[in-house]
């Protein structure tokens, strides 16, 4: 059985009998976890092992785990800091923010990894702007270059322990205030102008970026849907003039960024045809079934060898890793994170 394009979410910290029959379904090819699926390390290595025995090839296991605020599983790993962190390292000093960004990339995959977890949707490349609520901190800069610059430090650290990198919100998001959780976000410029918000995944792609998520953001200069709905972004600039051929997400269509495009299954199917391989539904069970029952998918056989190509490569365990000199080396570079950079005068 091939991987579907379908990834779905779970209750709770264990699997339940409705939900291994979800799991099995064909059209699905992945689940994405939240902090409600999580209690402990040995707990979240359980589960994640459940689901990866339900099919083969086993379903990919995704989260949202950036750092910051945006980390679903606290206790018991480390808590990683914002990617503005790094980007101030950077601004104190190059070198060290490259280094930086390498050695968390590294500290994420590898703690996820452990316990089994496939990918995590990061890094975040949006541009900070200074206007978006929802990034925020997320952003390691306002400049396009060291966004590129730090954002393939970071995907290399994350290749290092095993786990490729999903960039995230193309084509760009940090220059709207809306927040496409709750409301469809209008960006007006010309593609023209989009030149630096593109520019980070230019140079990701360069290097070898396997994952891409699209924004439920509207650019009504470019098309008149939300690019995440949008063969004109998808196929005509992702994959055409960027030459990406690695996988593309939609952000999750049960946000209220994608209800412009229609119900749930019209969201799905216009997602599919634009170009994406992966759509999430999450967060609202009524929504993944109905997906799961209206959805018709045409054979893709290379969208499901671009699936296949996420699962994560061999890890240590969860007590191995802790033991290791780079472990304990990146708790020590964590400890000085909590200090604010010294900036070099002169």
């Amino acid at each position: 059985m091939t991987l579907g394009p379908v990834m779905v979410d779970l209750e709770g910290t264990q699997l339940q009998p409705a939900e291994r029959e979800m799991l099995a379904h064909p059209l699905v090819g992945s689940v994405i976890l939240f902090s409600r699926n999580y209690e402990s390390p040995e707990q979240l290595t359980r589960l994640v092992a459940d689901i990866h025995a339900i099919r083969s090839p086993a379903l990919i296991v995704g989260v949202d785990h950036e750092g910051g605020r945006v980390q679903r599983f606290r206790e018991g790993f480390s808590r990683l800091p914002a990617a503005r962190r790094i980007g101030l390292e950077y601004d104190a000093d190059p070198r060290a923010g490259l280094a930086l960004a390498r050695e968390l990339g590294w500290l994420m995959a590898a703690e996820l990894r452990a316990c089994g977890v496939d990918l995590s949707f990061a890094p975040c490349v949006d541009l900070d702007y200074g206007v978006s609520e929802v990034i925020g901190e997320r952003a390691f800069h306002a400049k396009a270059s060291v966004v590129g610059e730090l954002a393939v430090a970071y995907m290399h650290g994350m290749r290092n322990a095993g786990m490729v990198a999903t960039a995230k919100h193309f084509p760009g998001h940090g220059a709207v205030v809306a927040d496409s959780h709750h409301a469809l976000p209008i960006d007006r410029r010309e593609l023209v102008d989009l030149d630096e918000d593109i520019a980070p995944y230019r140079v990701l792609i360069a290097n070898g970026l396997a994952g891409v998520m699209v924004a439920h953001v509207l650019y009504p200069q470019v098309d008149d849907v939300p690019a995440s709905a949008s063969a004109r972004w998808i196929r005509g600039v992702l994959r055409g003039d960027l030459d990406f051929g690695g996988v593309v997400f939609a952000d999750d269509l049960s946000m209220a960024g994608a209800a412009a495009v229609g119900g749930i299954v019209e969201r799905a199917e216009k997602a599919l045809a634009a170009g994406c391989d992966v759509l999430p539904v999450c967060n609202h069970r009524p929504s993944a079934e109905a997906v799961l029952d209206g959805l018709k998918v045409p054979l893709d056989a290379a969208a499901a060898l671009r699936r296949v190509r996420l699962h994560g490569k061999g890890a240590l365990t969860y007590a191995s890793l802790r033991t290791t000199p780079e472990w304990h080396a990146a708790q020590r570079t964590l400890e000085r994170c909590l200090q604010p950079p010294e900036l070099k005068l002169g």
